[in-house]
């Protein structure tokens, strides 16, 4: 994605391209402070490469992008909503997808790009990353190893399932703006679970018992995360449809299958 050359000549041999969807990113906020350079390379060097993509493509008619939730930072107003400040993010991932939030306004005002920025809520489903809460859960549940839960256990998290944002996606990148701009939506649940009772869900389908460690709150980490989607339900009619108590069982399926258990 940082790989210039490699993009120009995507673009070269795709010229017609009438919409994009940039997902790609490194992410993950305990990370981003264990090797910062990777993530300002991908998320930030990679989404200029991305933009500058998009300007040169004539037939662009929408350009799509993932920001994610951990850009209200240190906000305390719940649920989270588009209009609220982001101006201190407390990891560098934070910081470098607001800084693409920033980027992709700029383009639009000197190039007229028609950008969307969706902040993802915490995304989980079949094929989700390793490294995040509801695959660490099944496997240390499955292995019964313990689960080190951080602020002492006191967190919730506005578990999306995958489906849903495939949804939500497209609903968005099917409906770019009328005029030249930046617009900027969030895609969640909408529900803040607790921690805890998302862990008896993984217990009841895993059928064992979990193993919790309490510990302390780490720097970077929300204690808790809300998604506010009335703008987005409004302006694209999409609503959630998957509860926790319904995606956890999918995915501990998948979690199974995937792992020949």
């Amino acid at each position: 994605m940082a790989d210039r050359e490699a993009m120009a000549a995507l673009a070269a041999k795709h010229p017609d391209l009438d919409r994009i969807v940039h997902l790609a990113a490194h992410s993950g906020v305990r990370q981003s402070m264990a090797d910062p350079y990777v993530y300002v390379q991908t998320n930030v060097m990679g989404h200029l490469v991305m933009l500058e993509l998009a300007r040169g493509l004539k037939e662009l008619k929408h350009f799509v992008y993932a920001s994610a939730s951990s850009v209200y930072g240190a906000n305390r107003k719940l649920p989270f909503a588009v209009a609220d400040p982001v101006d201190h993010p407390v990891s560098l991932y934070a910081a470098t997808k607001r800084a693409d939030e920033l980027m992709a306004e700029t383009y639009a005002h000197l190039y007229g790009l028609k950008a969307t920025g969706l902040r993802y809520f915490t995304t989980y489903g079949p094929w989700g990353r390793p490294d995040m809460s509801p695959y660490v859960f099944a496997k240390a549940i499955h292995e019964g190893r313990p689960i080190e839960l951080t602020h002492l256990g006191f967190i919730k998290r506005d578990y999306s399932y995958i489906d849903d944002m495939v949804a939500g996606t497209l609903a968005v990148l099917d409906k770019p703006p009328a005029d030249a701009g930046h617009r900027i939506y969030n895609l969640g649940a909408a529900r803040s679970e607790d921690i805890v009772q998302v862990i008896s869900l993984f217990e009841q389908a895993l059928g064992k018992t979990a193993i919790v460690e309490l510990k302390p709150g780490e720097p970077g980490t929300l204690q808790e995360t809300a998604a506010d989607i009335a703008d987005t339900t409004r302006d694209f009619g999409w609503t959630p449809r998957v509860t926790v108590e319904e995606g956890i069982p999918k995915f501990v399926e998948w979690f199974k299958a995937y792992n020949r258990l």
